[in-house]
């Protein structure tokens, strides 16, 4: 055992080492001077050297090159996940993952959801998915496209970027609804479905995809306002679905999509429903599924009251409608109408910035009146 050994003999060891690594070293030059030396030897050594590559690597490629650029675009490295997209009223839009709002109960204060400047809100709040084509309908009837990872991403308290920075829309003009489709290249999808505007004067319009699928820089004519009116909402159908029409009195008139012919671009729709003195619509909605369908009614308080679909009875497009929220001093007047089920989350945001994300099963459903 080592212990047992005088420090004279491990000494002596440590020498033999050193001695036989140093004979090693000096027999190794002598090699590599005779190869370099020998012109045949190297020869040699090189084939044994490719000899023996070929062996442990000459089976078939297993990559492939491809000379062209039409199979490769910068769509392919994005990942088609949701994300929420808000814009200003002052025309800023930027993207966020969905992940970075949290839910919370109903009457909670919400959380930052962006950084707004004096007299700047969010006016738009909506989820869609990063290889979707939006379309942007404008207050006077114009309509633009773009893809959705094309929009800025940000923080929640980032304030975005400008649309006209993405978009060539008028400078006396602004976004009033969007559109997220799936595709303007599938045939049979731009065929078997339409878009269905309405405006703040109650006129309704229905429109094929198909005359939207050729996107154009500089944007193409979807509807013409008529003077004193203007364009609030858009959204896509298939052919089955019920529209309901909500004004800021607090009534609402549910008919079928069939109520209103397809139409041309150019031209100004039909009434959908008739309106009081001084009343306009405040949203409009497109329901897929009456049976198991609800709606969410908020008003400008912050008052909220979700009710069966099948309460509001189907009528002829044009008529007054029923009510669908009380509108009262303490209500203030009705601002919004969605479909909501148990599974979806809802999102509010107010004119400060703030935003509140709750799942909707946590509100119950109430009589519609």
């Amino acid at each position: 055992p080592i212990l047992d050994m005088r420090l004279q003999k491990l000494t002596g060891l440590e020498r033999e080492k050193i001695d036989g690594e140093y004979r090693e070293i000096i027999d190794k030059i002598a090699e590599i001077r005779e190869i370099l030396s020998n012109r045949d030897e190297q020869t040699s050594i090189i084939k044994e050297e490719l000899a023996d590559l070929r062996k442990r690597y000459g089976d078939e490629r297993r990559t492939q090159v491809v000379h062209s650029a039409d199979d490769f675009s910068i769509e392919d490295m994005i990942a088609d996940e949701d994300v929420v997209v808000t814009i200003s009223n002052k025309g800023f839009i930027k993207r966020m993952p969905v992940s970075g709002y949290r839910r919370q109960r109903r009457g909670g204060k919400g959380m930052k959801g962006t950084t707004t400047r004096d007299e700047e809100y969010v006016e738009h709040l909506f989820v869609a998915t990063t290889h979707n084509y939006i379309l942007f309908f404008t207050e006077k009837g114009m309509c633009y496209w773009l893809k959705v990872y094309e929009i800025p991403e940000g923080g929640r308290l980032a304030r975005g970027r400008a649309i006209v920075n993405l978009i060539d829309i008028d400078k006396d003009d602004s976004i009033k609804a969007f559109v997220p489709v799936k595709t303007l290249d599938d045939e049979d999808y731009i065929n078997e479905h339409s878009i269905i505007m309405t405006t703040k004067g109650g006129q309704v319009k229905k429109t094929t995809l198909e005359a939207y699928s050729r996107p154009r820089r500089d944007g193409i004519i979807a509807i013409n306002i008529k003077e004193g009116d203007s364009l609030l909402a858009a959204e896509l159908t298939d052919g089955e679905s019920q529209i309901i029409l909500a004004n800021k009195g607090g009534r609402a008139i549910r008919f079928h999509e069939n109520e209103v012919r397809d139409m041309g671009r150019n031209t100004s729709g039909v009434k959908g429903m008739t309106l009081g003195k001084n009343d306009e619509i405040v949203d409009m909605v497109v329901i897929k599924n009456t049976h198991e369908a609800t709606v969410l009614a908020m008003s400008e308080n912050g008052y909220g009251k979700r009710s069966q679909v099948e309460d509001y009875r189907e009528q002829s497009r044009g008529g007054k409608g029923v009510i669908t929220l009380k509108v009262t001093p303490k209500t203030g007047n009705l601002i919004g109408l969605k479909e909501v089920t148990d599974q979806d989350d809802l999102m509010i945001i107010t004119e400060q910035g703030k935003v509140i994300r709750m799942n909707c099963g946590g509100i119950r459903t109430m009589g519609r009146n």
